[in-house]
């Protein structure tokens, strides 16, 4: 009885800590631009405005697709505009920026390269706010893994003993540093929101400190990859975006497949440094993480639909083991259902095939019941 007491006063106070801590952060971040203003609504219907779709921009001249995500493809930033248009035209209200570099030789420790004025992230960025201004949400993914030497994302106190203790070495403050510098760049290139992928401690503080001195600290919001876990889920993306480690894993920063509590954690972790979104990845094998997340955080859920769980919805679909329709409509309201307000998925193209054939049935039967 007392242990049950004791918890309950812990949770109580901590929740009494994590109002106080809040309140010391912005909240106009939070919903500047339309669909984010949505996303602060609270039911469980799927539609246009619930999805956001990952892109990836390089600084190479052709478009390349990637063999192991049907459909997606490699986008040179000068040609984003052209790639997007027709999909905004269909409905698409948000993307998430990927930055690829085909140069393996820019790269370093310190990520460095991601600073540069004529890196992808940020010509894709000022070109599709050029393009299409309001009508279209711009979230950049802020990462080193991407940038680094050693595809690691954040820096390494040294190579050699990262190398030695499988990606164990890094230096978490100066990682954190950096993230809020290029966090700040993508912003002042137009971006409606930042998105941390990283993993590190402190880095959402970092972030804001550095949006702030900017003074975007209430125009920019942040959307924290809280919950991410090390998963096997992740290898057509590391394909797509050249950002595999070269050496060791990312256990030592990923959360650990069964760790619910530790994510609980974290996600509070994230809230209290002021994060205007939180997000669960991977989404389909962590619902009961995202119910967690949606039951304790102020602030809208997101989850990310990972590409190892498209490929392997596109391949069972392929083989005649599901309907890819009604497998994806499953999946996506699961992730509604388990209390995501943002699905960030590569099937967004498909859905949106599904909205616009549902569309025409409703429109159709309206027809046809004039004349009944």
């Amino acid at each position: 009885e007392m242990c049950i007491r004791d918890r309950y006063q812990r949770r109580v106070r901590d929740t009494r800590n994590q109002t106080r801590a809040m309140s010391a952060f912005d909240l106009h971040s939070g919903y500047q631009h339309a669909t984010s203003r949505a996303w602060h609504a609270s039911d469980a219907s799927l539609g246009r405005e619930h999805l956001m779709l990952p892109l990836f921009v390089s600084n190479g001249t052709e478009r390349e697709p990637v063999s192991s995500l049907p459909g997606v493809e490699r986008v040179p930033a000068a040609d984003i505009v052209d790639y997007a248009r027709p999909l905004v035209a269909r409905g698409v209200q948000a993307v998430l920026l990927f930055g690829v570099m085909t140069d393996e030789a820019v790269k370093t420790n310190d990520g460095a390269c991601a600073l540069a004025n004529d890196t992808p992230v940020v010509i894709a960025a000022r070109l599709l706010k050029e393009a299409f201004g309001k009508e279209l949400l711009v979230a950049a993914d802020v990462c080193l893994c991407g940038f680094t030497s050693h595809g690691h994302c954040g820096i390494m106190r040294s190579i050699e003993e990262g190398s030695e203790n499988d990606g164990h070495g890094l230096d978490v403050e100066a990682s954190a540093a950096q993230l809020g510098r290029v966090a700040a760049h993508y912003a002042k290139a137009g971006c409606d929101i930042v998105a941390p992928s990283d993993m590190m401690d402190g880095r959402i503080a970092a972030i804001k400190r550095e949006l702030r001195a900017a003074g975007l600290g209430s125009r920019v919001g942040v959307m924290a990859y809280s919950a991410k876990f090390a998963s096997a889920l992740y290898g057509p993306f590391r394909d797509a975006a050249h950002s595999a480690p070269s050496f060791g894993d990312r256990r030592c920063y990923q959360l650990p497949p069964g760790a619910r509590q530790l994510a609980q954690r974290a996600v509070q972790r994230d809230i209290a440094e002021g994060a205007d979104f939180v997000m669960v990845k991977p989404a389909s094998l962590y619902l009961d993480v995202i119910r967690d997340a949606a039951n304790v955080s102020p602030v809208p859920v997101a989850c990310y639909h990972v590409s190892g769980e498209y490929a392997s919805l596109l391949a069972a679909a392929a083989a005649n083991v599901v309907s890819l329709e009604a497998a994806l409509l499953e999946t996506m309201t699961a992730m509604r259902r388990s209390g995501a307000t943002i699905i960030i998925t590569y099937a967004v193209p498909q859905l949106l095939d599904i909205f616009e054939r549902q569309e025409a049935e409703r429109l159709q039967r309206r027809e046809k019941s004039k004349y009944v």
